[in-house]
């Protein structure tokens, strides 16, 4: 099965390969911190999730918006 895009709505990789790897320590870091310290901390843990997430599909929506691209 083919998926079609309309031009525009594809998400485009924006991320460079070091971008991804600087996320990606940094997401394990956060959970591990929101892992450990409890509290408000889980927030930083979904912050830690999200750049995992983003680093995985190479796609930063931030970025899309601001127009900045690394990759």
């Amino acid at each position: 099965m083919e998926v079609v895009h309309k031009e525009g709505v594809a998400m485009e990789k924006n991320m460079a390969t070091w971008d991804k790897a600087v996320r990606i320590i940094l997401g394990i870091i956060f959970i591990y911190l929101a892992i450990t310290n409890g509290g408000l901390w889980w927030i930083l843990g979904i912050v830690g999730l999200v750049f995992i997430g983003t680093s995985i599909v190479g796609f930063c929506p931030l970025y899309k918006v601001l127009g900045f691209k690394t990759g």
